[in-house]
């Protein structure tokens, strides 16, 4: 199923809490959704220095390590910009990513690196990634990303990591920001710019439509009162659609893809459009897809920050948002 600005995470396979392979059928988890504008298959075409992704639209440096070492976040705005100078593997148009398109480059169905299935790529650092996007928490703060297990948090922008450069623009991606309904151009001084949005949010009953994805959320945030393991949230999603009317069955696990996309990264504490219709919402929530660094662990989104970590599948940590069609 393809939704507006969401891909596939490129997870197809499943696993139980202990981390081994199970099937697919009725367990409620990423790999048997699969939920997400699908991969084409090739992903990628080399092009001499530059790849072209062909679910994006966006093209990266082949050399994904062009400045050789760690830079600050202002420092590696001044690298693309001498990139840029130069007309570097031919192209001026050269920029920092913002945490979409970063992200969009990751596989959860991989490690070291997160990167699809025969990917072009040399030199990818397993290490953290810059993005151009600024953290609403804190305007000294940028998002980055591991490219060793795909985790995304944030860091001081006088801290040093890698850049990937990118140009072009995609079909398939909001900007950051704009998913959540604050357009924000990021710029290496800027934070990002709080703006009272035409509401992205209907709310219809006890269900909320997400107007920018085609989702539809469960008004009230939390399935659950108190936290709970990763293979209960399976089974009280699973529940919830055994006691619905027909009309509102559907209901699942969102995948880390799906979660994230709630986030508006103007916002913090929660990373919610303001104004925005839900009730009991939580710290973390559980998504339906493992981790595929370690498979007795799965992906969480902490929503008050905006961030996408993991927690182990057996302790009870996190909260249940089902989600479920448009």
């Amino acid at each position: 199923m393809t939704f507006q600005g969401i891909i596939q995470t490129g997870q197809h396979s499943c696993f139980n809490e202990d981390g081994a392979v199970v099937d697919c059928a009725g367990s409620g988890q990423d790999g048997e959704y699969q939920i997400g504008t699908p991969w084409p298959d090739p992903r990628f075409r080399l092009r001499g220095q530059v790849v072209e992704d062909l679910l994006t639209g966006l093209c990266w440096a082949t050399d994904a390590n062009p400045a050789e070492f760690p830079l600050t976040w202002q420092e590696a705005f001044e690298f693309i910009r001498a990139m840029n100078a130069r007309s570097a593997s031919g192209y001026s148009d050269w920029r920092l990513p913002d945490r979409n398109e970063l992200r969009s480059l990751i596989s959860y169905q991989a490690k070291r690196p997160a990167l699809p299935a025969g990917h072009p790529f040399v030199n990818v650092f397993s290490g953290w990634y810059w993005t151009s996007t600024t953290a609403a928490v804190n305007s000294g703060y940028a998002w980055y990303v591991h490219m060793d297990g795909a985790r995304m948090f944030y860091g001081g922008k006088n801290q040093y990591y890698m850049l990937w450069p990118v140009r072009g623009k995609s079909t398939v991606l909001p900007p950051a920001g704009e998913a959540a309904g604050s357009p924000v151009e990021e710029r290496q001084e800027s934070v990002p710019e709080k703006k009272e949005p035409e509401s992205r949010f209907v709310p219809d009953g006890d269900i909320v439509h997400d107007r920018h994805t085609g989702l539809c959320w469960r008004q009230t945030a939390s399935l659950s009162s108190k936290p709970v393991r990763w293979a209960e949230a399976l089974q009280l999603v699973a529940g919830l659609n055994q006691a619905e009317s027909d009309r509102k069955k559907g209901w699942r696990l969102p995948n880390i893809n799906e979660l994230e996309s709630l986030v508006d990264c103007s916002r913090h504490s929660p990373a919610l459009e303001v104004n925005h219709p839900f009730t009991e919402v939580r710290d973390v929530y559980w998504s339906s897809t493992t981790s595929f660094f370690e498979t007795d662990w799965a992906w969480a989104l902490y929503l008050n920050k905006g961030a996408l970590g993991v927690g182990f599948k057996k302790q009870a940590e996190f909260y249940i948002w089902p989600v479920r069609n448009g």
